[in-house]
């Protein structure tokens, strides 16, 4: 019993140890990020409409949380007028992508 608890657990940390890949095709999504770069891609770049706030980096972003970002900017869910703009013209497969690639691509701490 010893040996099968010890071999399950090796068996579970090694699984959590692997990185997740992230759905989409990281390739694919750097070919998209043109329009995220106006923003996203400006070190320190603050916003001033809706509000002033800082953007945030998107390099090493979990590729989940993007794609649930960009969706709920699609339906309206999130408001910012223009990443209501931009997910609206993103399909399920570009979100994917884009999130791929962000996850995989750290830039350095958040702003």
């Amino acid at each position: 019993m010893k040996t099968i608890t010890m071999t399950l657990c090796a068996s579970v940390l090694m699984a959590l140890a692997v990185p997740v890949q992230a759905a989409g095709d990281p390739k694919a999504g750097q070919l998209k990020t043109s329009m995220c770069a106006g923003c996203h891609g400006i070190p320190g770049w603050r916003t001033a409409y809706p509000t002033v706030y800082s953007v945030p980096k998107l390099g090493g972003q979990h590729a989940e949380y993007m794609v649930a970002a960009l969706k709920a900017y699609k339906s309206g869910e999130r408001s910012h007028p223009s990443m209501v703009g931009i997910a609206g013209s993103l399909s399920e497969q570009d979100m994917e992508d884009l999130a791929a690639y962000y996850a995989s691509s750290y830039t350095g701490p958040a702003n």
